[in-house]
């Protein structure tokens, strides 16, 4: 059967970018012919023993409880299940001294639904007629947001300031105030921190900034922090989660260790949350119940707070230290750069000048038996050609300490051939 399709229907079923590139990844994977593949494409967090641990206690206190048959047996309500809403109102109050309710909480079932809700709420066409901007204020970012949009005209990223360290082979990006723009024609404002693919942390007073800009015209400020403190704490930098009237604080359980469960959270202004609600009960009633009953019991025991930090964060940060070692040893003497590590569950490079496409230099490396991502599906929004675009690759810090190393020995060797060839074409 093959029914027609609208225009929308054609839109969230096109296979581009990076699911185009899982595809190939998955493909290549079951017809490897006996070749053995480091791969590092995946977003999928490791299952870290004393995560799953946790998650199996409280699964275990959940079935004991009286309350298993009104979790899994009856609907609840679209904001979510109340216990959970209570442990995070009880949490972030007491964390940061906030003066949360429990109407300042919506739970979704993950996080990239909440975007979805939110793109569409605020950003498209008002009811005038005025097409609504969802800004990106710094691009790279993450490649979900390419689809969160149902009008693609509404997405709108912009180049960031690339702050070099040339010595070091480091570099990081930062916002361009000096062309962002956030004014009356802008529906909303969403970024992640920290970033999926750079690890990029944006520092307090830029995120600050950006909310100040958007304040006079009433525009929400969506911060993506998927991988923010409390939890799953995957920052490497000092960071605060920053609240404020028009800012949207948006968690996910996912890489806290409870990706098959979905469970988003949202924080931020009640009559903000008041929209999406809104939006999820007409797309889903509500998120799944029993994730979040054990995510209540996580959080008010304090466990998972304490895991995030003391589990998942060194953990991972062992594993970009391990990248950026064996990289400034093996690496060839050629324009590269590696953004600083500064969170997040990836590492992301940049060669500059590179004499083939990103696409290209993937298919090189999975010949070596390396998996990464191009790094040109993570610019959604980008309206203006830019050669770095194509000269980057998302590398998951989620192989054992052994592959990495190897991947990245290999990764060097593939370049060196790359620059060389170029030379000689020359």
């Amino acid at each position: 059967m093959k029914p027609a399709l609208t225009q929308l229907g054609t839109d969230m079923t096109r296979l581009t970018g990076v699911r185009a590139i899982m595809k190939d990844i998955i493909e290549t994977l079951r017809s490897g012919a006996g070749q053995d593949f480091i791969n590092l494409s995946a977003g999928n967090p490791l299952i870290l023993p004393e995560v799953e641990q946790l998650w199996r206690d409280c699964t275990a206190d959940l079935l004991a409880s009286a309350e298993y048959g009104d979790v899994v047996c009856r609907y609840g309500a679209s904001q979510g299940y109340q216990p959970l809403i209570d442990a995070v109102v009880t949490d972030f109050n007491r964390r940061y001294g906030l003066s949360l309710t429990e109407r300042n909480v919506l739970i979704t079932p993950g996080s990239q639904s909440l975007y979805f809700y939110a793109a569409n709420a605020f950003g498209g066409y008002s009811s005038s007629g005025t097409l609504k901007k969802i800004v990106l204020p710094l691009s790279p970012d993450y490649t979900g947001y390419g689809g969160v949009a149902l009008n693609q005209d509404a997405l709108f990223a912009y180049k960031p300031f690339l702050d070099i360290d040339a010595v070091a082979h480091r570099f990081k990006y930062r916002p361009d105030f000096s062309q962002l723009s956030i004014d009356e024609e802008t529906g909303c404002v969403l970024f992640s921190r920290p970033c999926n693919p750079t690890g990029n942390v944006l520092t307090d007073e830029e995120v600050q900034k950006i909310a100040d800009l958007a304040a006079p015209y009433d525009v929400p400020v969506i911060v993506d922090s998927a991988y923010a403190p409390p939890f799953p704490a995957l920052n490497f930098t000092a960071m605060t989660p920053l609240f404020g009237e028009n800012i949207l604080h948006c968690m996910s359980l996912s890489k806290a260790g409870l990706p098959g469960e979905r469970i988003g959270i949202a924080i931020g202004d009640e009559q903000l949350i008041q929209v999406l609600e809104c939006f999820q009960t007409n797309m889903c009633i509500h998120s799944p119940r029993y994730g979040q009953a054990i995510a209540a019991r996580a959080i008010n025991s304090g466990a998972l707070a304490t895991i995030a930090a003391n589990v998942i964060r060194p953990f991972y940060q062992k594993k970009i230290n391990i990248i950026e070692a064996t990289l400034d040893r093996v690496m060839p003497d050629v324009p590269w750069f590696l953004h600083r590590g500064e969170g997040a569950i990836f590492a992301w490079l940049w060669l500059k000048d590179l004499p083939m496409t990103d696409g290209d230099l993937y298919q090189a490396l999975k010949k070596v038996g390396v998996i990464v991502v191009p790094g040109s599906s993570f610019f959604p929004g980008l309206r203006e050609d830019w050669d770095h675009t194509r000269q980057c690759l998302r590398i998951s810090l989620t192989g054992t300490d052994e592959e990495l190393e190897t991947a990245m020995t290999r990764l060097a060797g593939v370049v060196e051939q790359v620059y060389q060839r170029s030379v000689v074409a020359t």
